[in-house]
C-alpha cells in the first residue's frame, strides 16, 4: 500500500473543488458503462432474498445506484461530500466503492466500518486502479489526482483479506471483490 504523509492530504474544500471539475453525469454513456463493470461483476453474487446494497463514496449523480436500479435493486448511498451524509443504520448484504477507496485518508478506519456493516456472507465490491511495482508508480498519472490519497495492490487487497478472512477475486485489473465468511 502506498499513501500520502497525513500533513499533505487535501482539506475537504479542496477535494470538493477537484470533484466539482469532473463531468460525470447519468447521461454520460462512457462513465456508465465504465461504472457498469462492476455492476456485471456483482450481479451473480446478488442471490439474497432483497438483498440490501450500500454504494460507499456514491458521488453527486449516484450512478452505481442508478444502474443497479435497473435491475431492479435499491441501493442506499453515502458520500462524504455530497451526500447522503449518514449511513442507515443497518447492514449489508453488497457494499461496493468505485473509484473511492483511492480518497481514503483513513483506510484503516474505513476499512473497519466496512467490515461492521457488511454481512456474514455479503460482498465487497471495489474498483479502483491498482499499484503494480514502485517503477510504474513513479511514471503513474493516477497518483497525480491530489485527491487520490491511497494506493492499493493485489498484495494489500490478499493480506486484508487474509487478515479478515474473506475470500478474495480479481475479476477484472481494476475490480477485487470479497466475500464475508458466513458466522
Amino acid at each position: 500500500m502506498v499513501f500520502v504523509d497525513p500533513e499533505s492530504l487535501p482539506s475537504q474544500q479542496q477535494e470538493l473543488a477537484e470533484y466539482q471539475l469532473h463531468e460525470n453525469t447519468l447521461t454520460d454513456a462512457g462513465y456508465l458503462s465504465f461504472l457498469n463493470r462492476l455492476v456485471d461483476c456483482m450481479l451473480p453474487h446478488l442471490t439474497f432474498p432483497a438483498p440490501s446494497l450500500l454504494d460507499y463514496g456514491s458521488g453527486p449523480c449516484q450512478a452505481l445506484a442508478h444502474l443497479f436500479a435497473r435491475h431492479g435493486y435499491h441501493t442506499d448511498c453515502f458520500d462524504p461530500l455530497f451526500g447522503p451524509f449518514e449511513i442507515p443504520a443497518k447492514h449489508y448484504d453488497i457494499i461496493t466503492a468505485t473509484e473511492s477507496i483511492e480518497h481514503f485518508h483513513q483506510p484503516a478506519k474505513e476499512w473497519h466500518r466496512w467490515m461492521t456493516l457488511l454481512k456474514p456472507g455479503g460482498w465487497l465490491g471495489i474498483m479502483t486502479k491498482r499499484v503494480i511495482s514502485a517503477d510504474k508508480f513513479a511514471q503513474w498519472h493516477y497518483k497525480n489526482d491530489p485527491t487520490h490519497v491511497s494506493f492499493f495492490s493485489v498484495e494489500t487487497f490478499t493480506w486484508l483479506a487474509q487478515q479478515h478472512h474473506l475470500n478474495v477475486i480479481f475479476p477484472q485489473r481494476d475490480i477485487v471483490l470479497m466475500q464475508k465468511p458466513e458466522q
